[in-house]
């Protein structure tokens, strides 16, 4: 009989091989015990990636609707900045096509005074004029600032200098007005200057 020679090397090498098969049965079945996870593992994980999901989406829409409201602000800030140039421009237009007919009226008089004879004609065409100037700006919401016998009050009045006052009712009050004042709507736009009694 013959007896089968054994070769050393075949026997370490077979061994060599099952237990790397070993080895490596027994890495994946820990990968996959690692990755098997409880039921109530599993639904906290898939809640906690469902929200961040849902977060995400709700931060990206605010952001898109601030960003729009950012870009709409802007265009709203602009238009407005130009309607409101426009509108200061438009207005000093037509105060001056309102000023217009009275530098007319103005011209004709200076005309008529280099051969004018008749001076009281002088005199009434001048008061024509004063008195549609002063309609002119009662139409446009300014009005003179009453000064004489009224106390003195220093949101109306500037006192350029003060005089004994003739009668004691007359103490603290305006003898004199030096320049009128005048007030648009409910401002001042110039103080009327006087001469107050003390």
């Amino acid at each position: 009989m013959k007896q089968k020679k054994e070769n050393p090397l075949t026997e370490d090498t077979q061994n060599e091989q099952q237990s790397s098969e070993v080895q490596s049965e027994s890495d994946t079945l820990v990968d996959a015990a690692d990755e098997l996870l409880l039921p109530e593992e599993i639904t906290v994980e898939t809640k906690l990636k469902e929200e961040m999901a849902a977060l995400q989406k709700k931060y990206d829409e605010l952001n898109d609707t601030h960003l729009r409201l950012m870009a709409e602000f802007d265009n709203y800030r602009k238009r407005t900045l130009r309607e409101k140039a426009e509108m200061i421009k438009s207005a000093g237009e037509s105060l001056i096509i309102n000023l217009l007919p009275l530098i007319d009226d103005l011209e004709r008089g200076l005309k008529t005074a280099e051969s004018a004879t008749d001076v009281e004609a002088m005199k009434q065409g001048l008061d024509l004029i004063y008195a549609k100037f002063i309609a002119f700006l009662k139409q446009n919401g300014v009005s003179p600032i009453e000064t004489l016998d009224r106390d003195f009050d220093t949101a109306y009045h500037e006192a350029i200098t003060t005089i004994p006052a003739p009668t004691e009712a007359q103490k603290g009050k305006v003898i004199d007005s030096v320049q009128k004042g005048y007030m648009m709507r409910d401002k001042v736009i110039r103080y009327a200057k006087v001469v107050v009694g003390e």
